[in-house]
């Protein structure tokens, strides 16, 4: 998340129980059963009759449609101006997926999450109204790319192009010291907000907390910074 989609995930109702998701690829039957596992009422729709009943089946959605998206009375026929956030899902077919969040947006509903398989694609989802884009296989393919070029850095949450907070394995050269001693944020420009112990985490540990060579510790910093830390 960046600080462009602060504005959406604000106005995200926390009682929201109610979610709709508009195509029923890998992508869409992800959301769905995550969702729905989460306790989260789920209206699984798609074009396709096969696709909805395999939907059904597996009980990834407490409901599930087969609806042409495309023609903006079915938007209104499925009462989708009910739900909160509707995901449109149907990342391969541009044009469904456009038309789609067009139609929801104009229809009324208040949060549509798209997802985007390019960059045109992306900035023409949010030319008509997409409240929120993702684009699931550019971050997997950044995040492939940084994790075999650093794979110390176990994971990563990007505040910003220039700052991030990673998960990180403390290397052998911190073995024994304390942060203090390591000076980490006059040497490094660096803070550590988590080190690990015995499989849990200590949040903010003290400045006498020693520590230890291949576990883990998570800190927040420039991201110029954070490859200083490669073992």
């Amino acid at each position: 998340m960046n600080l462009s989609s602060l504005n959406f995930f604000r106005n995200l109702r926390s009682d929201n129980k109610q979610f709709a998701v508009i195509g029923l690829g890998r992508f869409g039957r992800a959301v769905c059963d995550t969702l729905h596992g989460l306790g989260y009422e789920v209206l699984a729709i798609d074009v396709d009759e096969k696709k909805v009943t395999q939907a059904v089946s597996e009980q990834i959605s407490a409901h599930a449609l087969q609806l042409d998206t495309t023609e903006p009375s079915a938007i209104q026929q499925a009462g989708m101006t009910d739900f909160d956030t509707v995901i449109v899902a149907i990342g391969n077919f541009l044009a469904q997926s456009i038309i789609t969040t067009l139609n929801l947006k104009e229809a009324g509903v208040k949060h549509v999450v798209a997802k985007a398989s390019s960059e045109i694609h992306m900035k023409l989802l949010k030319k008509v109204g997409a409240d929120h884009v993702v684009f699931p296989e550019r971050e997997m393919g950044c995040a492939l790319a940084r994790t075999i070029t650093t794979p110390s850095i176990l994971d990563r949450f990007e505040l910003d192009p220039e700052h991030s907070i990673v998960e990180t394995i403390v290397p052998p050269t911190f073995h024994g010291k304390t942060i203090a001693e390591l000076e980490l944020r006059n040497r490094y420009g660096l803070n550590v907000l988590a080190v690990s112990q015995d499989e849990k985490f200590e949040i903010n540990p003290p400045a006498n907390r020693r520590l230890l060579g291949g576990t883990v510790m998570v800190v927040i910093g420039s991201n110029k910074a954070i490859e200083r830390l490669r073992p």
